[in-house]
């Protein structure tokens, strides 16, 4: 616990070797590029300064966030324009294009280079203290490790990493052990990363980032079982009957999480303390639209769950979904 008198102070911490002090909560900038429905620049611009303001110094984003693409990387370029030697900068490249048929594919050590570079004028900075390979699934990373090495030498970038769930795709893009820094989802609804890539990176002290430590925002607990999303990220759910089936568990899920947690800010910062409060010491970097989501989430960095808070969270859990899956399996015997 960090906290003064009920004043809110934030939390830093280690970035697994790098030597940075980042704060337990960052900003995912995906959020400030219209996919997830439309914002104006001023609202872009004062919800990257009131992450800041209140706290926040680790801001993710990616090349091909944005409508059109690479607005994230412009928005928050601007928003930082006289704190950028504050902030820890990481963006990722890897998915240009991938939207509008137009991927530029990243084959040669000198067409990494060319992205880095668009993305650190997009930034409008020298340097990107963070650079991760946005390809979760690639079987080969040497290109990647190649251009990343010249892009360091070069004071482009500080460190590098990849985005992944997948824990042998790490384990290829770290075979020189220079993969600095893993990007990956992880949340109350998906605890997948436990079982194997979290104890890596624990072992080999690997910064994590954690995207998704809302669910996209179903942990928020505003949404329900009949919500219908039209953002372009998670209309994508309706669209296919197997993604379908996996939200409505979801929500199931998410019924039973409201027993225990109120929906808003009581459930934004619990669900947000859980991921941050893991032995790894990751930094949870959730999205948002409005000064106001970026405070909350903030001031979910003021303290981390004890050993007993986290599991007593997990067990009442368990326990609803327990108790949810044996009502159901009584009501079908009973029919």
């Amino acid at each position: 616990m960090n906290e003064q008198e009920g004043e809110f102070v934030m939390l830093y911490r280690e970035f697994g070797q790098t030597g940075w002090k980042v704060s337990a909560i960052g900003l995912g900038t995906w959020n400030i590029g219209n996919q997830w429905g439309e914002i104006d620049d001023t609202t872009a611009f004062a919800t990257v300064r009131s992450a800041f303001d209140n706290g926040v110094n680790l801001f993710d984003c990616a090349e091909s966030y944005g409508i059109p693409q690479g607005l994230s990387e412009q928005r928050l370029g601007v928003a930082l324009t006289g704190i950028r030697h504050q902030v820890h900068l990481v963006s990722k490249i890897g998915h240009w294009g991938n939207r509008t048929g137009e991927h530029i594919p990243k084959n040669t050590v000198d067409n990494i280079r060319l992205c880095a570079h668009a993305s650190l004028y997009r930034l409008r900075t020298d340097w990107i203290d963070a650079l991760l390979c946005h390809e979760g699934d690639i079987e080969d990373p040497t290109i990647y490790l190649e251009a990343f090495e010249v892009l360091k030498q070069q004071g482009n970038i500080r460190a590098y990493g990849i985005s992944t769930n997948n824990f042998e795709v790490l384990k290829r893009f770290n075979v020189n052990n220079t993969c600095s820094v893993v990007e990956l989802e992880y949340s109350l609804l998906n605890r997948d990363a436990e079982s194997q890539i979290l104890p890596y990176c624990q072992e080999h002290g690997i910064g994590v980032l954690v995207r998704g430590p809302l669910a996209k925002g179903l942990l928020s607990g505003k949404y329900s079982a009949d919500t219908v999303f039209t953002d372009s990220v998670r209309a994508k759910w309706h669209k296919k009957e197997s993604k379908q089936l996996k939200l409505q568990n979801k929500f199931a899920t998410l019924e039973d999480l409201k027993k225990t947690l109120t929906p808003g800010e009581e459930m934004v910062k619990a669900a947000l303390r859980f991921v941050t409060s893991h032995p790894i010491q990751p930094v949870a970097i959730p999205g948002a639209k409005s000064p106001e989501q970026a405070t909350i989430n903030a001031k979910a960095g003021d303290r981390v769950l004890s050993a007993e808070e986290r599991n007593n969270l997990l067990l009442s859990l368990e326990r609803q979904i327990e108790e949810r899956e044996t009502a159901m399996v009584g009501a079908d015997y009973a029919s």
